[in-house]
């Protein structure tokens, strides 16, 4: 995974819980990642899966992916072709699920001034956004080494086949 994340915002509110971005109704009955992930968001925008455009990144407020730990969650959004998320916070198991499929979920208290279409690059490693459009720049909150080194593996999985231990 590369450091710097640049794309398209795709902006959200606060509260986005795990029903809203994969609906339950979908998480039991279709298997298929690529047909599941036809119903991402379909809750908050009407055909969201068909409209994004791959390498973009969801700019959301507070508590994004709260609710159940649906696994599914991330695995929608990235599989999507999410770059990243940049919320104001992040419900704690939405973002260590999310860390563990080497999907960035990035903390940044600016996020009100960010505007959908508005286009982002992001240094993951120096804790700074660049919006192009508006010609801002944000801070986000640093990862530990050791969830760095997870999303550079693309994963838990992946690091640990790598590595053949936890980065702990």
């Amino acid at each position: 995974m590369s450091d710097i994340i640049e794309g398209k915002a795709w902006k959200f509110g606060d509260g986005i819980n795990t029903d809203l971005i994969i609906p339950g109704k979908y998480k039991l009955s279709i298997t298929d990642l690529n047909e599941l992930v036809k119903h991402t968001m379909e809750g908050v925008v009407k055909d969201f899966a068909q409209i994004f455009e791959r390498g973009g990144l969801i700019v959301a407020g507070k508590n994004f992916g709260c609710g159940s730990s649906r696994e599914q969650a991330p695995l929608v959004l990235k599989h999507l072709g999410v770059s990243a998320i940049i919320a104001r916070s992040f419900a704690r198991i939405f973002f260590r699920n999310s860390i563990n499929i080497g999907l960035p979920v990035l903390e940044c208290k600016d996020v009100n001034n960010v505007k959908e279409g508005d286009y982002l690059k992001v240094d993951i490693k120096k804790g700074k956004i660049r919006n192009i459009t508006q010609r801002k720049k944000y801070i986000i909150k640093p990862f530990p080494k050791e969830i760095w080194k997870i999303l550079e593996a693309g994963g838990l999985v992946s690091y640990v086949k790598m590595k053949g231990k936890l980065p702990w």
